[in-house]
């Protein structure tokens, strides 16, 4: 059976999936391949045929195959990389726009919350103090990009009162707004890049069924002014097959 030698505790859809998404990541897979059937799947990992769908339609929600009637089920390639909050920012300042190639965001909501502990670290005050929380989706032809999360100083919301408002903000990013009504800029910015198991909540704000066992990225940036005071907390969830891709310049 594929993937035997590995001992963990998911389910068998879910080793299924990962065994094959492993493929196409690692480019044994090439997009064009066809999978085996449905039925030589079952046989293969000594699982029902329900099971072995399930897996299929789990790679199929991934974009990363699509099933052809007559045909069978074909590898369509690797979605693209993940963007951070900070490449949001980069890319921000230079065409007024968040959104990658062929991106689109929904699912705006914002308002004023109590600071979840991480956060309250994050701008060195009391968890349960009052925070602007702003919530997104990012989206492209794949599916589902990340979904993020700022979090930003409640003091904002007095003078920029759309910061709190569940809608798409006009005329940049929090950050640019921020610029343009106090003067305070980002001076500094801290990222962190780590990968986890996704949680249940993960799952529901990536719209993923909630027993599904997926690793995910988790992307974090603290953007800092001449003070040293936090303007903003980012947090982006990448769903998963995202990567994340970064490109250097190397002066000789």
């Amino acid at each position: 059976m594929p993937g035997a030698q590995r001992a963990d505790n998911r389910p068998p859809y879910a080793r299924i999936a990962e065994h094959y998404r492993e493929l196409i990541s690692s480019g044994a897979l090439s997009p064009g391949d066809l999978l085996p059937s449905i039925r030589a799947l079952a046989d293969q990992w000594n699982v029902s045929t329900a099971t072995a769908d399930r897996a299929m339609k789990l790679l199929r929600d991934e974009k990363l195959v699509q099933g052809i009637p007559g045909v069978g089920t074909e590898v369509m390639g690797r979605p693209v990389s993940l963007s951070s909050g900070s490449d949001r920012h980069d890319r921000s300042g230079r065409t007024k726009s968040s959104w990658g190639d062929g991106e689109q965001s929904s699912g705006h909501t914002a308002g004023i919350v109590a600071a979840p502990q991480e956060v309250a670290t994050a701008f060195g005050i009391t968890a349960g103090d009052d925070v602007i929380q702003r919530s997104r989706v990012y989206r492209d032809a794949h599916g589902i990009v990340a979904h993020s999360t700022s979090w930003i100083p409640a003091e904002f919301a007095q003078v920029i009162p759309e910061l709190a408002e569940s809608k798409r903000l006009k005329g940049g990013l929090s950050l640019d707004l921020i610029a343009q009504a106090t003067g305070r800029e980002v001076v500094k910015r801290v990222d962190e890049e780590t990968a986890r198991i996704a949680t249940k909540q993960d799952l529901q704000l990536l719209e993923l069924e909630s027993d599904v066992v997926a690793a995910i990225l988790v992307l974090t940036a603290r953007f800092l002014d001449a003070d040293g005071d936090v303007l903003e907390y980012g947090v982006d969830l990448g769903a998963p097959g995202r990567t994340r891709r970064t490109t250097s310049d190397l002066a000789r």
